[in-house]
């Protein structure tokens, strides 16, 4: 593997032993038909199931597969160590659950004429194409999109959508000032990215839901409502010039 490659993609992982070997199976056998170097960086989010042993029985065939073991404290925290301690030149946020089709990676990368510095995957732009989500879930979405685009992040149509790409220094640069350890660190860093006048695109993508979703609708909802508020606060008190760095961990 090459000290710096070319991508590294970064996944989250809190108890998912029923999905991560086969997730990663999928992962490393699309990336190995690209022509770039690449590695993927698996944050275990303090797991109280066999996630974290799964992933290391993995490595032991996958040398470009790695495993970063963090206390629990929420995805966002998990994506910021994982992020900071990545080596790519770009930096690619992956669910485990692959609702979206691997294959799209391609798509946020500038092979495919893209030089924005972080680029979205949507479900809300024209060409994007929602499977099998449940009205309910889809109506509160878009509720809290609605808010997002109120106090935090206007003209982004999705947010929460678990698939992004970031050149390495801009990843680095937002991660360091990243306050949200929960499922609201989605709106926090594109809110930071539009605060510095960082390039974001919205790329339409089809993705798939998954009825073993961590998510949980109603009470992630409430507690990322909390999460706005938080961003406002954190701004107004000027805490987004004070960095932040968690120490570094090695790879296991």
């Amino acid at each position: 593997m090459s000290c710096d490659p070319y991508l590294s993609l970064v996944i989250p992982a809190y108890n998912e032993e029923g999905r991560i070997w086969d997730t990663l199976g999928k992962v490393t056998r699309y990336l190995k038909t690209r022509p770039f170097s690449w590695e993927v960086v698996v944050v275990d989010d303090g797991s109280t199931d066999t996630t974290a042993n799964l992933v290391r029985d993995y490595i032991k065939d996958n040398p470009d597969v790695h495993l970063i073991s963090v206390p629990h404290g929420g995805k966002g925290w998990a994506v910021k160590h994982g992020m900071l301690q990545s080596q790519g030149t770009f930096r690619f946020l992956c669910d485990t659950d692959l609702s979206m089709p691997i294959e799209y990676l391609a798509q946020f990368l500038p092979s495919d004429g893209h030089s924005n510095d972080i680029i979205i995957g949507s479900r809300e732009v024209p060409g994007a194409r929602r499977v099998g989500e449940p009205l309910g879930r889809h109506i509160m979405g878009r509720t809290f999109n609605l808010f997002c685009r109120l106090l935090a992040v206007p003209g982004v149509h999705d947010t929460q959508c678990g698939f992004k790409s970031f050149k390495g220094h801009v990843a680095e640069r937002l991660s360091n000032l990243q306050r949200i350890n929960g499922f609201g660190f989605d709106v926090e860093i594109l809110f930071l990215a539009k605060k510095f006048g960082i390039k974001v695109l919205e790329i339409p993508v089809e993705w798939h839901y998954r009825s073993c979703s961590k998510v949980s609708p109603f009470q992630d909802s409430i507690r990322m409502m909390g999460d706005l508020l938080s961003i406002r606060w954190h701004n107004l008190r000027g805490h987004y010039t004070k960095v932040k760095v968690p120490p570094r961990k090695n790879y296991t």
